[in-house]
């Protein structure tokens, strides 16, 4: 992952630059886009051929797993290695299983556990892709513009989500699932060629040593530090964990509710997919042009709040209003976008740029690291309780996070201690480069 004559070219680019920084965000754009149709197509495609909430439940295990097990050692590599020969890797890399999966779905040799192998794969490129992504806008990027921009990251995403559902739904009518496929692996060809001619700065020269498991167990120990220390950073990754244990396996059985509690089809999971999709837009939007809050903590929490409450409408709502479910899907989404968007704008702020691929990796493995329990129960127990279960329960518990969250004071000044501890560790490495 190293090259000198790369290395010399890059280590030279000074400063945050928009130019650059928006040539790269529409082609990573386009590329989600295509990631996102592949994913309601197969999605689509093992709800029709299992109708099982276990098959669902562990093709989400495998999607998550890669984060899970390797994210904290993942950003620890994208601190050392070139980013933007990392991100050019990843994306290669998830392309080429998608071309896999068109052959066999073209020959017709498509079986389950292929799609298990695959989701698995394309998250691990997912793993090394977005803290090099995360990591690298905060160079390109001034300071005061990172909540504009983590809006506006959300409001991709959340287009993605519009365009991509019903798109799928359309294309699934009128095209084998192999020419669903090459669209992705066109998309991802409009995503990597930006990143071969833009120039992408470092945080500081490329380390030229041989990476030994040592060097990444030592960079790994000094992120985990540097999360440790942070005690409000903590608290905010126990709730994360909660609500993560909680909501994505009610989200991993979507498809089922569709079908079995609204009865619907591959255009009602679109129009619901899509209705996320709008909410974070508008979320994004709004985080965007507004910014917040100036206690960025007080948006986040109040966002939380907000998307509790509408996942909770949610679970309550009956086979016959369908569209209302379309409407507080939107809240739920929007309210999340807001408190995402919030949150990664406070972390780029804070964290070092030379922390900064492991300790967001670091932050996000934690988070999802109890995913796959939840993933494991919710089969069985959707089975025992219904598949609207995990809505309800998660609502409630997000709902009352964000509440009482404002009657944490280590919450409420996890700005001001961040910015403390960012001191701290600036003063420390200023003092080591003294003693050399």
């Amino acid at each position: 992952m190293n090259s000198s004559a790369e290395n010399g070219t890059e280590s030279t680019v000074k400063g945050p630059s928009m130019g650059r920084f928006w040539v790269i965000f529409t082609g990573q754009g386009f590329s989600l886009f295509g990631s996102r149709l592949v994913q309601f197509a197969l999605v689509w495609w093992l709800t029709s051929e299992s109708r099982s909430a276990s098959v669902l439940s562990f093709a989400s295990i495998m999607a998550i797993l890669p984060q899970v097990l390797l994210g904290p050692f993942a950003g620890t590599l994208v601190d050392r290695w070139n980013r933007r020969r990392v991100m050019v890797i990843a994306d290669s890399v998830i392309a080429l299983v998608t071309v896999v999966l068109a052959f066999l779905f073209a020959t017709n040799r498509i079986e389950i556990w292929h799609i298990y192998v695959a989701m698995f794969i394309r998250s691990l490129g997912g793993a090394f892709h977005w803290p090099a992504m995360q990591a690298t806008t905060t160079l390109m990027v001034p300071g005061e513009r990172y909540t504009q921009v983590a809006g506006l990251n959300q409001s991709l995403q959340g287009l993605a989500n519009i365009v991509a559902p019903p798109l799928g739904a359309l294309l699934l009518e009128i095209l084998p699932v192999q020419n669903i496929m090459a669209i992705d692996v066109a998309t991802a060809v409009l995503g990597i060629a930006p990143l071969l001619v833009t120039l992408i700065p470092q945080p500081k020269p490329i380390d030229d040593e041989v990476v030994s498991l040592k060097t990444v167990l030592d960079d790994l120990r000094e992120g985990m530090r540097f999360v440790w220390n942070w005690k409000g950073l903590r608290y905010i990754m126990f709730m994360s964990m909660t609500i993560n244990l909680l909501v994505n396996p009610g989200f991993s059985l979507l498809p089922l509710v569709i079908t079995e509690h609204f009865k619907g089809g591959a255009m009602e999971l679109a129009w619901i997919q899509s209705a996320n999709g709008v909410g974070m837009i508008m979320g994004g939007l709004i985080l965007g042009a507004w910014g917040g809050f100036d206690k960025r903590i007080v948006t986040a929490m109040v966002a939380v709040a907000v998307s509790g409450t509408g996942l909770t409408a949610f679970s309550l709502i009956p086979p016959n209003l369908f569209w209302l479910a379309v409407g507080v899907v939107f809240v739920f989404a929007f309210g999340n976008a807001v408190a995402n968007g919030t949150f990664f704008a406070s972390l780029q702020a804070v964290v070092p740029p030379q922390l900064q691929g492991r300790v967001f990796t670091l932050i996000m493995s934690m988070s999802v690291g109890v995913t796959p329990i939840g993933y494991a129960l919710a089969g069985p127990l959707a089975d025992m309780f219904g598949l609207r279960i995990w809505f309800l329960v998660g609502g409630i518990v997000i709902s009352l996070i964000g509440i009482l969250s404002f009657f944490s004071p280590t919450i409420m000044n996890i700005e001001e201690e961040g910015k403390e501890i960012q001191n701290n560790y600036n003063n420390k490495s200023v003092d080591e480069q003294a003693m050399e």
